[in-house]
């Protein structure tokens, strides 16, 4: 899996966590830049933290599921993929309400809805130990990083435009996540090295 599939990967799955951080700033009256960061620290922590744990579980049997390893990482990435995209459709035209202008951090409601937006990549992290050799570290880092910028990209968009963008944004990130698990597919069932 090249630097790129992880960038990819990163950005499909913090699709979530970007539709989640519009809600939040939609409840701004402006950007409060502090939890602007609390927020994108922790949707960028738990994205990274949760495929750590799926790596370190999925390690355990990978040797043993190695002759359809693909075909797991590929039925993985599809429903993930998949129930993103359905909910976006289902979303699309719904408005989100906001009841609060301005409320403070709840640092319990962050926290389950960074684990919340995070389970997806809990499945992804299973599907890296089906790599050789494969840097864990730097997964998880670029996986992190990209979640916590676009995590706070959101809360700015969600400030500015509302929640016009949320359903579009998590139905790109389905279509991402299905077509890495079709990439898998491809280069492990039929040789293919495809270059996306």
């Amino acid at each position: 899996m090249s630097v790129l599939d992880i960038f990819l990967l990163g950005v499909g799955l913090s699709m979530d966590a970007f539709a989640v951080a519009i809600c939040k700033g939609l409840a701004m009256k402006k950007v409060n830049k502090k939890q602007m960061i609390l927020i994108a620290l922790f949707f960028g922590g738990f994205q990274a933290l949760m495929p750590l744990v799926g790596w370190l579980v999925g390690s355990t049997f990978a040797k043993k599921i190695a002759a359809f390893d693909h075909w797991i990482a590929f039925v993985l990435l599809a429903l993930i993929g998949g129930n993103m995209a359905i909910e976006a459709i289902k979303e699309w035209n719904q408005e989100d309400k906001v009841e609060i202008i301005d409320p403070p951090i709840d640092f319990k409601e962050l926290t389950l809805l960074a684990i919340a937006t995070s389970i997806d990549a809990l499945a992804c992290g299973v599907t890296f130990s089906f790599y050789e050799n494969f840097n864990i570290i730097e997964a998880i880092s670029i996986i992190g990083v990209t979640t916590f910028v676009i995590s706070a990209g959101g809360v700015y968009v969600g400030n500015i435009f509302g929640d016009k963008y949320k359903a579009k944004a998590q139905l790109v990130g389905g279509i991402i996540l299905i077509f890495l698990g079709i990439k898998i597919l491809l280069e492990h069932t039929m040789g293919i090295k495809l270059l996306f």
